[in-house]
């Protein structure tokens, strides 16, 4: 596994797939990693059509190394933007975002307008910590991160999943939605009506946040969070090969 490193020396795992522009880049959700099932499709398709792609996992996730709970959304940005500083410093990109994926992709936007081609969200997080998760935690939750620094939470896709006060306190800094994001690409986002991590109204909010007037929204009645069955994944799939040529 090709690994790059960042101060203070933790090597951050990827895989980068040789090929024509632009470079499909994904960056995806909170806890979890490059081996995901909508990962893996586009990389299937960018092998069949000869595209480059680029996954990769943040520190404390998947097959890098560092602490997941020493973790932050700057921290995680900053891994994503090291990595493609690195890897891709000049190429055109398509990023393509994943839930707490799509906070970071916005994130990196801005910074890369002449890099960017487009951008893919899937159930995009901007501003989750605040928007979502503060709101949602009851007194006796949250007293307990204040007093121990990490609450678990119960997970519909697995063991339950830490919460520091570290990561929810530094996500403050880092909050979109109250303004206009700064990105003027194509953009397309998919997002499932029966999501119950992130509301499909989130997707409205940061449609209108963004200063792009080729905003495409789609939204799956029936679709979950993952949004990973095989037509949601046709979905992504057709949206990240209908977009420009670099």
């Amino acid at each position: 596994m090709p690994s790059i490193f960042r101060e203070p020396d933790i090597a951050l795992a990827y895989e980068y797939l040789p090929g024509a522009a632009p470079v499909v880049v994904f960056c995806p959700g909170y806890a979890s990693d490059m081996h995901g099932t909508k990962a893996l499709a586009l990389e299937a398709d960018c092998r069949a059509r000869g595209q480059a792609m680029l996954r990769f996992d943040y520190a404390g996730h998947g097959q890098s190394g560092g602490d997941f709970l020493e973790g932050s959304i700057g921290a995680w940005a900053a891994d994503a933007a090291h990595i493609l500083q690195n890897l891709v410093p000049a190429q055109p990109v398509v990023l393509v975002g994943s839930s707490m994926g799509g906070w970071i992709a916005l994130l990196l936007a801005r910074t890369m307008a002449r890099q960017l081609v487009g951008l893919v969200l899937i159930a995009p997080a901007a501003d989750f910590t605040e928007a979502l998760v503060r709101p949602s935690l009851t007194p006796a939750q949250l007293a307990e991160l204040h007093g121990k620094g990490v609450l678990y939470q119960a997970s519909e896709y697995g063991a339950p999943l830490p919460l520091t006060l570290k990561f929810l306190d530094e996500g403050a800094r880092h909050l979109l939605l109250g303004g206009k994001i700064g990105v003027r690409c194509p953009v397309t986002i998919l997002h499932g009506m029966r999501d119950e991590a992130v509301p499909w109204q989130h997707s409205l909010r940061t449609a209108e946040a963004l200063e792009s007037e080729a905003v495409k929204l789609i939204f799956v009645k029936d679709g979950d969070h993952r949004l990973s069955r095989p037509a949601d994944l046709a979905l992504l799939r057709a949206a990240v090969a209908g977009l420009p040529p670099a």
